[in-house]
C-alpha cells in the first residue's frame, strides 16, 4: 500500500523538534518530558492571541471546526516565527480515530502545510487505533505507562489549584506551588525507573503541600465547565474561560483528563454490546478500563484521607449516571460523556454549569446543548448555559452570557428561580 504522507523517522529523532499543540499546559509539559525520554525532543507550544486563529484562517476554510483552525494556526505561526529551521520540525496531534471531524485534523493539516509551502513538515498521528505508521514514534507500553502518571499528576494538579485559587489570602500562590510541582515532576519523568509507590507518596506531598496555603473563608458559585475537548481545556481554545470565572468570584470544577481516557477505553466495552466488536479486544478494553480506574481511586482515596479537597467522583459512577438520559452507544465525539459530567458537576455541588463548544460542532450540540433540557427537566437546580466558541465570535457576548448566569447562581430567592431566567437574560445577547 502506499504511503501518501511524510514519515517521522528514526534519523529525524537526533535533530527534529517535535511541536505539541498547548490543550492542558501542565498535563502536556509532563507529557513532552516522557517523548523526551524516549529520544523525542518534544516542546509544547504556549503561543496565544488573535493571530492564531488569523493565521489558521489563512490556510483553513472557515466552516473548519474552531479548535483545528487554532491548532493548524499556533503549528504553522511556529514555523514562521523565525526561531525554529522549518525542515527540521515535525508535528503531532492527538487523535482517537472516532467519528468526529477531529479525526480530519491530519488530512487538514497537510493541506494547511503545502498551502503555506512546508509540505515537507512530518505530522505524527498519536492515536491507540493505528492511523498511522512512523518508524522513529512508537508508542510502547513503557511510553504509555508513564504518559498515564503524567495525565494523573495532572489532573491532582489541576484541581488543587481549582480547588484552592479562589480563596487564596496570597494571590498566585496556587500558580506558582503547580508551576513547582510540575518542574519537579518533569525532571522525575527522566529518570530511568518510576516506582508506584514513590508516585503515590508524591500524590500525598502534592495534596499536603496545597493545603499550607493560607485560605480566607468566602462564598463563592461553583461553575462547573464541560464540552468539546480542545475548549473546555484550552486557555487559548476557550478564551482564558478559567481565569474569567475566577475573577468573576466562582470556583471552577473541571473533571480531569483521565475521566475522558477512561471514556475512550470504556467505548472499547460498549462496542461489543452494541457494534460486536470482537470478544478478545473487548477483553483487553475491560482490562485497561479496571487498571485505569483502581489509578484513580488511588487518587481519590489519598485526597479522602488528608481532607482538605473535594475528591474526584470515580468514574464508573459517572458511567452510571447516563442511564435514563442517554444511550452509551452514543459516543461520536464526547458523546454520553458530557452529558453524564454535567450530572457529575451538579451532583459534586457545581450546579452552574458553561457547556464549551466549538461552533457547528455536531456531537456537542447533540449531547451538550440538546441534552441541556431534559437534564434541566429533571434535576430544576441546574444552571447550564451553552457558549459557542468560533473565530467570529464576540468575547464580550460571551462573557456577558456567563456574567448573567452568575448572577443568576447568585440570587438569594428560593431554589426554584434558577436555570430558566438565567437563560432567557442570556439569550437576549445570542
Amino acid at each position: 500500500m502506499e504511503r501518501n504522507y511524510i514519515q517521522y523517522t528514526k534519523e529525524m529523532k537526533k535533530d527534529y523538534t517535535v511541536f505539541i499543540p498547548n490543550m492542558l499546559p501542565i498535563h502536556f509539559s509532563l507529557i513532552a518530558r516522557v517523548m523526551n525520554n524516549y529520544g523525542i525532543r518534544a516542546q509544547v507550544l504556549k503561543t496565544s492571541g488573535p493571530h492564531i486563529g488569523e493565521t489558521g484562517l489563512r490556510y483553513v476554510h472557515n466552516d473548519t471546526c474552531y479548535p483545528a483552525i487554532l491548532v493548524i494556526g499556533q503549528f504553522i505561526d511556529a514555523i514562521q516565527s523565525g526561531k525554529y529551521d522549518p525542515h527540521k520540525v515535525a508535528l503531532i496531534l492527538f487523535q482517537t480515530g472516532g467519528g468526529c471531524r477531529a479525526s480530519n485534523y491530519i488530512s487538514l493539516l497537510r493541506k494547511a502545510l503545502v498551502r503555506a509551502g512546508y509540505e515537507y513538515v512530518p505530522v505524527i498521528s498519536f492515536s491507540l487505533a493505528g492511523i498511522e505508521k512512523h518508524p522513529g514514534f512508537n508508542l510502547s507500553l513503557g511510553m504509555l505507562h508513564r504518559m498515564l502518571y503524567a495525565v494523573t499528576y495532572g489532573d491532582l494538579l489541576m484541581t488543587a489549584v481549582n480547588q484552592t485559587k479562589p480563596y487564596e489570602v496570597h494571590r498566585g500562590e496556587a500558580e506558582r506551588k503547580a508551576e513547582e510541582w510540575t518542574e519537579r515532576l518533569t525532571a522525575e519523568m527522566a529518570e530511568k525507573r518510576i516506582s508506584y509507590r514513590r508516585i503515590k507518596r508524591n500524590y500525598r506531598a502534592i495534596i499536603d503541600d496545597f493545603a499550607t496555603i493560607e485560605r480566607r473563608e468566602r462564598e463563592t458559585v461553583k461553575v462547573g465547565v464541560v464540552g468539546e475537548i480542545f475548549v473546555k481545556y484550552s486557555p487559548l481554545g476557550n478564551n482564558n474561560l478559567e481565569d474569567f470565572l475566577v475573577s468573576e468570584g466562582a470556583e471552577v470544577v473541571v473533571p480531569g483528563l483521565l475521566d475522558f481516557c477512561m471514556y475512550s477505553v470504556y467505548n472499547g466495552i460498549v462496542d461489543q454490546k452494541f457494534y460486536g466488536r470482537a470478544p478478545v479486544k473487548a477483553f483487553f478494553s475491560r482490562f485497561a478500563y479496571r487498571f485505569l480506574l483502581k489509578k484513580q481511586r488511588d487518587v481519590i482515596d489519598i485526597m479522602k484521607e488528608e481532607g482538605t479537597f473535594r475528591p474526584y467522583t470515580p468514574f464508573d459512577h459517572t458511567v452510571s449516571l447516563a442511564d435514563g438520559y442517554i444511550s452509551h452507544g452514543v459516543k461520536m465525539g464526547e458523546g454520553w460523556l458530557l452529558t453524564a459530567e454535567m450530572l457529575e458537576l451538579a451532583e459534586s455541588g457545581a450546579l452552574s454549569i458553561v457547556c464549551t463548544q466549538p461552533f457547528g460542532c455536531l456531537p456537542n450540540h447533540i449531547c451538550g446543548k440538546g441534552m441541556m433540557k431534559p437534564v434541566k427537566e429533571a434535576n430544576p437546580a441546574i444552571n447550564i448555559i451553552a457558549i459557542d466558541y468560533d473565530t467570529g465570535a464576540s468575547v464580550v457576548n460571551q462573557q456577558n452570557r456567563i456574567k448573567l448566569m452568575l448572577t443568576a447562581a447568585k440570587r438569594p430567592e428560593p431554589g426554584e428561580q434558577t436555570a430558566e431566567p438565567a437563560e432567557r437574560e442570556a439569550a437576549e445577547f445570542s
